[in-house]
């Protein structure tokens, strides 16, 4: 791996335009184009195709297209995961999703930071990244963002539109921009 590789994923400031991360994100992007061009009839050819971009993906669960990621290789999902369409997944840090995960259409896991106050640093390109991780049986409704850094507890379900910014425990009915628990779920 190159240095820029490994900044990335220890969290901390690299550039995306080194060229190992630009080969890398090319050569998502072509399975990628594959996969969001297989007919709807097609789902062993899906599967196979995600199971190349992807760094795990387990038994009965599937992503409809059109699905967009950048590296694919830091995503993980679960057995009986099901992401609805137009998902997209910034792995510049790992994503991990659990079992029994319900992700609904237009749903963003986005884990790239860029700084705040270094406006040089912003200016010049560098960014860095925070994993997020999803618990089993959780649910995200329609168009929920989840930001760098986040951690959905097991059991919770996320109202459509929220912008998860922080934690949400497990067994928790969140919602809201910003995102905050509305009650417990048992």
């Amino acid at each position: 791996m190159g240095e820029n590789r490994d900044r990335m994923l220890r969290g901390e400031l690299y550039r995306d335009s080194d060229p190992d991360l630009v080969a890398s994100r090319i050569s998502c992007g072509k399975l990628l184009d594959r996969f969001n061009a297989t007919a709807a009839d097609r789902t062993e050819e899906r599967r196979e195709l995600l199971g190349e971009l992807l760094g795990s993906i387990g038994a009965d669960s599937w992503i409809m297209p059109r699905f967009q990621c950048d590296y694919g290789t830091y995503i993980s999902i679960g057995s009986n995961t099901f992401l609805n369409y137009d998902a997209i997944l910034l792995d510049c840090a790992p994503i991990t999703i659990g079992n029994d995960v319900s992700i609904g259409p237009r749903a963003q896991l986005l884990t790239a930071l860029h700084p705040m106050e270094d406006h040089e640093a912003r200016r010049t390109r560098w960014e860095s990244a925070l994993p997020i991780t999803i618990g089993n049986n959780v649910w995200l409704g329609g168009g929920v963002i989840v930001c760098p850094g986040v951690t959905i507890g097991e059991n919770s379900v996320i109202g459509a539109g929220s912008v998860v910014t922080r934690d949400v425990p497990s067994h928790t009915f969140a919602a809201g921009n910003p995102c905050r628990a509305i009650r417990a779920l048992p």
